[in-house]
């Protein structure tokens, strides 16, 4: 058996920060900004919270699939950014929602946490485990964000994207994760409730040359290795929804693969960078707006802090 998604939905917040309103709190411009990143403006949490919007995107995703919650035989959400730490943020959706009869738990993989998230349902599935699982990311990136520091503040927003995975005869794709603990300095945060020392701020911190050099080496690579793990060709591959961090990063990896960019799609100069979320969020999106086609193959890639990198493969099944 696989895991075959039959649903996805997506929750962002209302407040939208535009890149002008950004330059009047740094100094940064709109031009600046689109320039290195392809963003153009974020979502910001008011009264939303990294539990409401996931549990949001979770009924919206069930509703799509076309399953009740009371089906739901697991709960994943992954986060670095919830509001609450016990219960875990999957409990609390599991309140929130009237999945009674679903296990919780949390991954923390960062930007590859819905990846994870992925693959660790499809080994459930393949397992005989479980038949039907939620898998949610949810990030509050903005209280994790220093909003006086332009290498970080121009990149984060706030959202939330699940999936509903159901098991189902067809053919089993082998994912593939890494992780290099040695370079986690490139992108960290202690958390303001356990500040290393007192000259911690708590925020993110990134060293932005080396996440990038890291992303274009390793994405590339992983994507070639996780095509010959399950026998595939490129050309085999319908779509690449890679984690929304950067539009140059994502143009230099169809470059380094020697593929079109528009098979790469991209929605982060609406959000920014998402984290966990970016890549469900994405998949609602290209979904509702027909995009994607029954019998597409799909290949998911994500990197981030850890430093952490990842691909898997799935056939869309979605009419």
């Amino acid at each position: 058996m696989t895991g075959r998604i039959c649903g996805t939905g997506f929750c962002v917040p209302e407040r939208v920060m535009d890149n002008k309103e950004l330059s009047g709190m740094v100094d940064t411009s709109d031009e600046w900004i689109r320039e290195r990143t392809g963003i153009e403006r974020r979502r910001i949490i008011t009264e939303e919270t990294t539990v409401s919007m996931a549990a949001k995107a979770a009924e919206r995703a069930l509703a799509d699939a076309g399953i009740s919650p009371e089906q739901v035989e697991l709960i994943i959400t992954a986060t670095i950014s919830s509001n609450v730490i016990l219960p875990c943020t999957a409990c609390e959706v599991q309140k929130e929602i009237g999945a009674a009869w679903a296990a919780c738990f949390d991954v923390n993989a960062a930007c590859c946490g819905f990846l994870t998230a992925f693959q660790i349902a499809q080994t459930y599935i393949a397992a005989g485990v479980y038949r039907t699982i939620l898998i949610i990311g949810s990030e509050s990136l903005s209280k994790l964000t220093d909003w006086t520091d332009r290498g970080t503040c121009i990149l984060f927003g706030d959202g939330a994207g699940a999936a509903v995975l159901t098991a189902g005869e067809g053919r089993s794709f082998r994912g593939i994760l890494h992780s290099d603990g040695s370079k986690g300095a490139a992108l960290s945060c202690s958390g303001s409730h356990w500040k290393a020392d007192e000259n911690d701020s708590g925020f993110m911190k990134m060293d932005g040359r080396e996440v990038f050099k890291f992303a274009v080496k390793r994405v590339p690579e992983v994507i070639h290795e996780v095509l010959k793990l399950n026998d595939c060709s490129i050309d085999d591959i319908d779509y690449f929804v890679v984690h929304q961090a950067n539009r140059r990063i994502i143009e230099s990896v169809a470059k380094r693969l020697d593929l079109d960019a528009e098979k790469f799609p991209m929605n982060l100069q609406e959000y920014g960078n998402t984290s966990s979320a970016s890549i469900p969020i994405l998949l609602d999106e290209l979904r509702r707006n027909g995009v994607l086609k029954k019998g597409n193959r799909i290949l998911l890639a994500g990197f981030g802090a850890g430093l952490s990198w990842g691909a898997g493969i799935l056939d869309w099944i979605i009419e």
